[in-house]
């Protein structure tokens, strides 16, 4: 039987714990879904009180504090929360990519230095970085051997070298300037070790955003084509192919299930980056592709989101007095109850911990958008 779009909307929706919010510990729903997107320090607070039921969010601060969970440069060159134990295979498989990103770039290339210059720095990095430190503090102490062009290689360290940021207090655990502290993970893997890593995240994804191709898996992560193609062949029977709509392959866990076509998709109010909508081949799975330009900015910034039916139907932001939503189409009463009860929720969250959450990106909403409509609920 072949699988319809919307059945891989859904199938991605229950495995992300956003069909029904699910009573479980935090740790353990960050490594449910695999990753969630961290530029943001609110972002997986408010991605996990759309999937965990009762979800608290001092629960999340007790899990950063005590490294249950950590925070890092890993898949597409972006911070992400993971669970702690996921972190060295995560590192490991994404570590080549991290590094050419950083030592091949111009903005290195250009001090002179060579990869090995940088990477002689590590271990001196680590035991640096034994108590938490700021960015300035590193380039002072750790490279500030390099004069001129110390900012540049701790931009370089900073993303490839297995460093998490540290947490700093209130109200998201994480404030500027970033803090930064040393994780056990190795700084350099073997090329087994590398391979593990890339089968590991691969299994992971899969078990969070499958069924998927390898283009979906290489857009999540910015892994090129041999390794994805190594892992699938190594993973034998732990993977399947399954069919599905367009024309490329699509692989799952061997024992995933996915729902029916007809299976409900509850209101969400995504927060902004969320995996849901970077996890698979543009446009993705629930985003209409004439919203994109709308949600995705031209900077990258993704926009907290609207759900309806498990797909995106327009963005929300907080104001003075409430949450503002604002719908790219006109929906019906059913989907604007829904969307209205969530935001009331969502609300008595942000009221204790930062009710105008995202107002730095409230410039995106000053030209408005096109042929919607918009209510304000009030906080």
């Amino acid at each position: 039987m072949t699988l319809t779009a919307r059945q891989l909307a859904l199938a991605m929706l229950d495995r992300q714990l956003l069909l029904e919010r699910r009573r479980l510990d935090v740790a353990e729903a960050v490594r449910r879904v695999c990753a969630l997107q961290a530029q943001a320090p609110a972002s997986p607070y408010l991605a996990l009180w759309n999937r965990v039921q009762d979800f608290a969010p001092e629960d999340l601060d007790e899990a950063f504090a005590h490294g249950r969970i950590v925070k890092s440069t890993l898949m597409r060159l972006t911070l992400h929360v993971v669970h702690a134990e996921d972190y060295e295979p995560y590192h490991a498989a994404m570590l080549s990519t991290l590094r050419a990103s950083r030592l091949y770039d111009r903005r290195f290339t250009a001090t002179g230095l060579t990869p090995a210059d940088a990477d002689a720095l590590l271990p001196e990095l680590a035991g640096f970085l034994q108590q938490p430190r700021t960015g300035v503090q590193v380039e002072e102490e750790v490279t500030g051997r390099h004069g001129e062009h110390a900012h540049r290689v701790w931009w370089a360290l900073r993303t490839f070298a297995p460093v998490h940021h540290a947490p700093t207090g209130a109200p998201w655990s994480f404030t500027q300037p970033n803090t930064y502290r040393a994780s056990p993970a190795a700084a350099v893997v073997t090329p087994q070790e590398a391979d593990a890593g890339v089968r590991h995240l691969l299994l992971s994804y899969l078990r969070a955003f499958g069924p998927a191709s390898a283009q979906d898996f290489a857009r999540f992560t910015l892994l090129t084509r041999t390794p994805i193609a190594d892992a699938l062949q190594e993973l034998g029977d732990q993977v399947v192919r399954v069919p599905g709509p367009g024309r490329a392959a699509l692989f799952d866990l061997a024992d995933a299930t996915v729902p029916d076509d007809d299976t409900p998709a509850p209101p969400r109010l995504l927060p902004m980056w969320d995996s849901t909508l970077l996890a698979h081949a543009v446009p993705g799975r629930v985003m209409p592709p004439e919203y994109r330009p709308l949600v995705v900015r031209r900077n990258g910034d993704v926009l907290p989101c609207l759900l309806a039916d498990g797909q995106v139907v327009g963005v929300w932001r907080a104001v003075d007095g409430g949450l503002e939503l604002t719908a790219f189409r006109r929906l019906g009463k059913v989907a604007w109850q829904g969307l209205t009860e969530e935001a009331e929720k969502l609300s008595v969250l942000l009221a204790d911990r930062d009710p105008v959450v995202y107002r730095r990106y409230g410039h995106w909403w000053d030209k408005g958008f096109p042929g919607v409509e918009k209510t304000l609920v009030k906080g």
